[in-house]
């Protein structure tokens, strides 16, 4: 894609990754892709925000030159120094030999841990500005959004936050930038929320300070570090955000989010008989494999769901592994608060429900019922499960 200008003199010179199958080597992003965005303000001084990653550095220098040769560039801003943000900085400077680096103090420090550079760098405070001609920009502090050295960065004239990763999504970007072009716009919020969960969920609690900090500042496009630029309607995806964040101490939806494996069936054919229960409660219900299914996938199932359902089989005298994997994960992204409850066969002897409960005790689950059985489920069991299904979804309703 070319340069796109955003206002008049700021441009998106973002590049395209349809290539990377891992977003920091975890989260598949193969059917989706991700965008690299980054800006340039050619005003009297020069600047670019944000970088890219450097296996793009060809495209992505090509882009800036669109717009003015690299050797002008007066300021690059550094928003982030994770490598997706970063990684052509090295090469860059070997161009733009006189450029100064903005970032935040803790940014200072981890150029020099992960570039080596020391020089030439320009440290901003919270709310401190910086005039680079007709227009001004202001630096917003937002640690842990979701590294402790990013800042936002805020064009005063036109009302442009460049907001790093904050309102960011997953998905490449197909041919239009901005929210209001944009032909699959379900798409994007949907990969904003997997994004969400995978990668900022941890930190909601500074993600909600940072949106408080920004009231009362006029925003009128927020031009994020990946995925859709917003200036239709740049308050939908606060919201998003803002009510994704609360789920992280406050109430989620009325809704089940149902995880299970089977080694041979068995635990399969319970999981739909409770799963017939629960939506005969009236309640939603999604369903994912987890021997089959990636962890970034379920994620934000788990988190915006207010009750877990979880079906796995005793495997060895513990727990099947793909399901202890998941909630390994679940634990490490704090998905806290829900309402659960447990099924599941065993051949000579039970364990799966004991590891459950052991990995996901500092999440201060509410445990409602288990279910277990011996061997294959008999009819009777199954409709013992089509009850403890219904039982379960009437209580996420009453919650």
């Amino acid at each position: 894609m070319p340069a796109v200008q955003i206002k008049p003199d700021v441009h998106w010179i973002g590049v395209n990754d349809r290539t990377t199958d891992l977003f920091e080597g975890i989260w598949p992003i193969t059917k989706e892709g991700v965008s690299y965005n980054a800006y340039v303000i050619n005003d009297e001084k020069k600047v670019l925000i944000d970088l890219a990653k450097a296996f793009k550095t060809d495209e992505f220098f090509d882009r800036i030159c669109e717009i003015t040769p690299i050797t002008d560039l007066d300021y690059v801003v550094m928003n982030h120094i994770e490598p997706d943000h970063s990684g052509v900085i090295r090469t860059l400077l070997k161009i733009a030999k006189n450029v100064t680096i903005v970032c935040s103090e803790k940014c200072k420090n981890m150029l020099e841990d992960y570039y080596g550079i020391t020089e030439n760098i320009q440290v901003v405070q919270d709310g401190e500005t910086l005039s680079i001609g007709k227009r001004t920009l202001q630096f917003f502090s937002t640690p842990f959004v979701h590294w402790p050295e990013t800042i936002m960065t805020y064009e005063t004239s036109d009302h442009i936050l460049f907001s790093c990763d904050a309102f960011g999504s997953y998905g490449a970007l197909r041919g239009s930038i901005f929210d209001d072009q944009c032909i699959d716009p379900d798409f994007y919020e949907k990969e904003a929320l997997r994004y969400y969960v995978n990668i900022v969920a941890k930190f909601s609690s500074p993600v909600l300070k940072a949106i408080q900090k920004l009231t009362d500042v006029k925003v009128d496009i927020i031009a994020p570090s990946h995925g859709l630029i917003w200036r239709k309607d740049p308050g939908r995806i606060v919201t998003l955000y803002k009510t994704w964040a609360e789920y992280s101490s406050g109430p989620a939806e009325k809704g089940a989010t149902l995880i299970y494996g089977s080694m041979y069936g068995n635990t399969e054919k319970m999981m739909n008989a409770i799963a017939q229960g629960i939506s005969e409660a009236g309640i939603e219900v999604e369903i994912f494999d987890v021997a089959r299914t990636h962890s970034s996938y379920v994620l934000p199932s788990l988190w915006i769901h207010s009750g877990v359902m979880i079906g796995a089989p005793t495997y060895e005298v513990s727990l099947f592994p793909p399901m202890a994997e998941m909630l390994n994960m679940t634990a490490l992204k704090k998905i806290t608060g829900k309402k659960a409850a447990y099924f599941g066969s065993y051949g000579w002897s039970g364990g799966a429900l004991k590891q459950i409960k052991n990995i996901t005790e500092p999440l201060k689950w509410d445990w409602l019922d288990t279910f277990e059985f011996a061997g294959g489920p008999t009819e009777a069991d199954l409709k013992n499960g089509e009850a403890f299904g219904l039982k379960f979804g009437k209580s996420i309703l009453s919650s």
